[in-house]
C-alpha cells in the first residue's frame, strides 16, 4: 500500500471502521442495539489498530427483541435491559474522537450513516464525518463479482467467518480485514494512490439529520 500510505492526507487520517446491529420495528427506522468501532492509523506504511470501542444499547420499551433477532445476532432482551440507551452510548463513542481528521468506514455505509444521522444530537463529530463504503470500493476494484455482500467478499478473499458473525465487533474486524485487502488490490491495479481517489471511488457524505415534525426547512438562498 506504499503509494497510498505515502499520500500525506491519507497518512494523517484515522479510519474508524464502524458497525451497528439493530432492530427494525414496522414502519419505523432501525433502532440500534449494539455498536462497535475500530480505529486504524498508518504506521510504517501499513494500517494498525490504535483503539476500539463496543457497547450494547437499550432500545425503546416499545421495540422488543424478536426470536429471529436472537437467532441471527445472539443478543437477548435480558442483555439489553441492563444496557445504556443509544443516546448515552453514542455520546461516549463520540467523546473518544479527539484527534481528527477521520473517515468512517462501513460495509454498505449508507445504513450506518442513517443511524448516525438520527443520533446526531448525541454524536456531532460522528455525524459530520465523511464515510468510505467498502461495498463501493469492492465494486470499483473487483468488477464482475456475483455479489458484493460482506459474506461474498469474505469468500472471495478466503477470510474465515467467525462464530460471532452478525455481532458488531466481529463484523467490524471482518470489515477491517476486507478494507485492507481492497486497499492493497486498488493500489496494485492503480485504482487509487491518494485519499482523494479513494473518496471518488467509495466516499459518502454524512447523512442529514431528520427534520423534526412541524419544523420547516430554511431556504437554500
Amino acid at each position: 500500500m506504499a503509494p497510498l500510505t505515502s499520500d500525506p492526507r491519507f497518512a494523517a487520517m484515522t479510519l474508524v471502521v464502524i458497525d451497528f446491529e439493530g432492530l427494525t420495528p414496522a414502519g419505523r427506522p432501525a433502532e440500534p442495539i449494539e455498536v462497535a468501532a475500530l480505529a486504524l492509523h498508518t504506521r510504517e506504511g501499513r494500517l494498525v489498530e490504535v483503539g476500539r470501542f463496543e457497547a450494547l444499547m437499550r432500545p425503546p420499551a416499545d421495540v422488543p427483541v424478536t426470536t429471529r433477532d436472537v437467532q441471527l445476532k445472539g443478543i437477548t432482551q435480558r442483555m439489553l435491559d441492563s444496557a445504556a440507551p443509544a443516546a448515552e452510548v453514542m455520546a461516549r463513542l463520540d467523546a473518544r474522537l479527539t484527534a481528527p481528521p477521520y473517515r468512517l468506514v462501513a460495509h454498505h455505509a449508507s445504513t450506518e450513516a442513517g443511524i448516525i444521522a438520527r443520533q446526531a444530537a448525541h454524536c456531532p463529530v460522528l455525524a459530520s464525518t465523511p464515510l468510505l463504503d467498502t461495498l463501493r470500493l469492492a465494486k470499483s476494484v473487483l468488477p464482475g463479482l456475483r455479489s458484493y455482500g460482506l459474506d461474498s467478499l469474505l469468500a472471495h478473499y478466503g477470510i474465515p467467518t467467525p462464530a460471532g458473525r452478525h455481532r458488531a465487533m466481529p463484523d467490524v474486524e471482518l470489515t477491517s480485514e476486507v478494507l485492507s485487502r481492497l486497499l492493497a488490490d486498488g493500489v496494485a491495479t492503480a485504482r487509487w494512490s491518494t485519499l482523494l481517489e479513494l473518496d471518488i471511488a467509495g466516499g459518502l457524505q454524512p447523512a442529514r439529520p431528520p427534520t423534526a415534525p412541524g419544523v420547516e426547512q430554511g431556504s437554500l438562498f
